[in-house]
């Protein structure tokens, strides 16, 4: 008898899914799917709204990565006041929004590991889920336990000094930023009380690195056999090639490390970007035009990020780059699990990066905001903790968004967690009389090495569809409408 086992919903990630498994009479896995079923709407929402509002309003989508949202509809609004495409703005401008962002990536990429993927790795993802959570590694591991809360509070502590406040702040706006980092306020950050200084965190961060190498040594086999898939992989670079979360040039490459997209300026993502529509999910399907539904579809995150660049340009994350390199001899590493590795190397890279800021001066000027020739439409890309994120506006000549598209980081990687979901159930599932807790917790173990923002990712492309049904008293159906 077929059988069809429903996993909801996946815990342990932001937002609300679904996955789906369906088995044959033998328990062979036929098919399998993560749904997203919650939707939200805003790419219709902002329009006819100002353009100046976008950076506040759309951070909405999310409380996790509000920064993300915030920044890459700023860099798109600095298109359209003239300010450029990243590099017009003011020096003091922006290192104060790097500053945000990469206060925004230590923090969500230390709340990832310790509060929502640890469990799996410190406990066993077989373990007895009563206490496969943050409260069970809090009890055995109190010290590291504690060490992920103040490193997440010291990320939010720095979006608090840039953006005004923890959550949904305002510190950036088209063309620049609203105000500077005060001597109090940095001094805070670099000098204050052990451990909630920057030196403390690079401490914690390299010690976190060296955490998961130890696990991966220790279960190896698991690691590498657990979703290991050939794909494409995409982000932002410098323009000399280095690992940058805020501005650069868009890569690709493909699963042998050949460039499928060369550099090329994310002004122009349109025309190397589709998206395809299924009608089982809310979230859609990035490809490259190029390659194609079928060859064009890739990753994006951590793992991406560091398989595209060429260099970490900080000392202690460069060191970790190239050992994690070396582990593929300089391919790309297509392991899902490793994501969790390249995630705490930028979670290194994010502290040294704070530091250099924090010890620059510019961040103490007084010159905030750039203004140009205004133009119509503006595409601002960032590299937000989940992976590569799209923000891309029109507007009216009466200052009104008309039109807003918005490819966000989970989105681009909805074909890469579904393949995941399907390699990780036909291993852990195909032929077994029993199907367990562990196991459908290993399926959800997949998705989390993705650090999914659900909420974040559901866009409907036109109408929503609508279903409605009116039943009588009897449970009769007396009408439907579907549009």
């Amino acid at each position: 008898m077929a059988q069809k086992i429903t996993i909801e919903p996946v815990t342990r990630v932001e937002g609300h899914g679904k996955v789906t498994i369906h088995l044959d009479s033998k328990m062979n896995v036929q098919q399998t799917r993560l749904h997203i079923v919650e939707f939200r709407g805003f790419e219709r929402f902002v329009q006819g709204r100002p353009y100046w509002e976008a950076p506040v309003l759309v951070q909405r989508l999310c409380g996790i990565c509000p920064v993300s949202h915030h920044l890459a509809a700023a860099k798109a609004l600095d298109v359209i006041v003239g300010a450029g495409t990243g590099k017009g703005l003011t020096a003091t401008g922006e290192k104060m929004r790097r500053l945000m962002h990469y206060g925004q990536m230590f923090q969500s990429h230390a709340l990832h590991f310790f509060h929502l993927s640890s469990p799996d790795f410190l406990l066993g993802y077989d373990a007895d889920p009563a206490i496969r959570n943050v409260v069970g590694v809090a009890q055995k591991f109190p010290e590291l336990a504690t060490q992920g809360v103040l490193m997440r509070k010291f990320g939010q502590e720095v979006i608090n000094f840039t953006a005004g406040k923890k959550i949904h702040g305002t510190g950036a706006i088209p063309g620049g930023i609203n105000k500077n980092l005060s001597i109090e306020e940095r001094d805070f950050l670099l000098k204050g009380d052990d451990p909630m200084n920057v030196d403390k965190m690079i401490e914690w961060a390299g010690d976190a690195v060296n955490l998961f190498k130890d696990y991966y040594m220790q279960n190896r086999e698991f690691v590498d056999n657990f979703a290991h898939f050939p794909s494409n992989h995409l982000s932002l670079v410098r323009e000399d090639g280095a690992l940058d979360f805020y501005h650069g040039v868009m890569r690709a490459v493909d699963s042998e490390g050949n460039r499928v997209l060369d550099d090329v300026d994310y002004q122009d993502y349109y025309k190397h970007i589709e998206e395809e529509v299924k009608n089982w999910s809310y979230m859609k399907f990035p490809y490259m035009k190029h390659l194609g539904k079928d060859k064009g579809w890739y990753r994006v995150g951590p793992l991406a990020r560091l398989n595209c660049c060429d260099f970490i340009p900080t000392p202690k994350a460069q060191k970790e780059f190239e050992a994690f390199r070396a582990h593929t001899n300089g391919k790309p590493n297509n392991y899902c699990l490793h994501t969790h590795w390249a995630r705490l190397i930028e979670l290194l890279h994010s502290a040294e990066v704070i530091k250099e800021l924090l010890e620059d001066p510019d961040l103490q000027k007084d010159d905030l905001v750039v203004k140009g020739k205004k133009g119509n439409e503006g595409v601002g890309l960032i590299e937000a903790p989940r992976g590569t994120l799209f923000h891309h506006y029109k507007i009216n000549d009466d200052d009104q968004i008309t039109m807003a598209n918005l490819i966000v980081s989970t989105t681009n990687n909805n074909e890469p967690m579904n393949r995941s979901v399907n390699m990780v159930s036909k291993n852990m599932m195909t032929g077994k009389a029993v199907i367990t807790e562990p196991m459908k917790n290993a399926v959800e173990v997949a998705i989390r090495a993705y650090d999914p923002c659900l909420s974040c990712a559901t866009h409907a492309l036109g109408k929503m569809p609508l279903d409605i049904k009116l039943y009588g008293p009897d449970d009769e159906e007396l009408d439907h409408y579907k549009s």
